[in-house]
């Protein structure tokens, strides 16, 4: 796949990752606008506990997220993956019918790293194995076929509430 980088948080010549086995018959692979009806059941049938984990820093995913508003910012994630402003992967069944959660790569906003790192899984997916298949591959799967150095898991190497205490970076 052949991308114009717009952004200087990855070196210009990195292509990113379209297609990653996470194992037990589920995928991660960039996000589209068209996912928006498998993205719509994933997001708001675990809103509650997406929103205990993003809602503080992110705003997201808002109580009355619409289908349109949705798509729109599906479409906004894949276009800031063409340029390689940030990274949203879905996580996905073998078959594309079921969207069980996402793994978002960010350029740092704060000290300290070179990308900020965050995952989550459906509801029905929290303690399985599909969510320690998905824990665990995604710090390897960084380390592997990243240009990081110091990547920094948020929710993981340090609780949301931390990484907002943190300054924001100046830019």
């Amino acid at each position: 796949m052949s991308t114009t980088p717009t952004t200087g948080w990855l070196p210009a010549s990195f292509v990113h990752p379209t297609h990653v086995e996470v194992g037990l018959g589920h995928h991660l692979r960039p996000i589209r606008a068209e996912d928006v009806d498998l993205d719509m059941v994933a997001v708001m049938g675990s809103r509650e506990r997406l929103w205990s984990i993003y809602g503080d820093a992110w705003g997201w995913p808002p109580a009355s997220m619409t289908h349109e508003q949705d798509r729109e910012d599906l479409a906004r994630h894949a276009a800031e993956m063409v340029t390689h402003e940030s990274f949203n992967y879905a996580l996905l069944d073998t078959d594309e019918t079921a969207l069980l959660g996402c793994v978002y790569i960010d350029p740092p906003e704060k000290p300290g790293a070179d990308a900020e790192i965050s995952w989550w899984v459906v509801d029905e997916c929290v303690g399985t194995d599909v969510e320690a298949a998905l824990d665990a591959l995604v710090p390897r799967w960084i380390a592997a076929d990243w240009p990081l150095e110091q990547p920094r898991y948020v929710g993981r190497d340090l609780s949301w509430a931390e990484w907002a205490a943190l300054p924001d970076l100046s830019r």
